[in-house]
């Protein structure tokens, strides 16, 4: 293994989570940094979007019901780029529970969705199997 593909392999994976409730921010970090995952924070998807064109995600968790830009309109948005922010994975978890929410999501680009409340294990999992990470 050479040097540049063991430092790849020893880098956190960085997620961005993008809410507008600091309390489910600081419960997802503190859940993911716990599990050896880097984390940022965003309030909305217009943050999110500023976030993910000056630093390196390799996930988005992602709110639907958010003021300024929605979770689904920033999805949208980082599909629409023209840069590799496009191939981002995107993991969805709301509150709304409805098959029509969840197709809406799934249509802005979502990669997968949970219904709030989520478990940390569940949170982890989710996050693990989107990174690529072994759990």
């Amino acid at each position: 293994m050479t040097e540049n593909e063991r430092a790849a392999e020893s880098r956190r994976m960085r997620i961005l989570i993008v809410d507008d409730s600091s309390l489910v921010r600081l419960y997802y970090r503190n859940a993911l940094e716990a599990a050896d995952f880097d984390v940022e924070q965003a309030i909305n998807g217009i943050e999110a979007m500023e976030k993910v064109v000056a630093q390196t995600f390799d996930l988005v968790v992602v709110d639907v019901n958010m003021p300024r830009m929605d979770g689904l309109s920033f999805i949208r948005s980082l599909r629409r780029s023209a840069s590799e922010v496009a191939a981002i994975p995107a993991l969805v978890i709301s509150t709304e529970a409805g098959q029509q929410d969840i197709d809406d999501s799934r249509l802005a680009g979502a990669n997968y969705y949970l219904v709030k409340p989520v478990s940390e294990a569940n949170l982890i999992r989710y996050v693990a199997a989107l990174t690529g990470v072994p759990r």
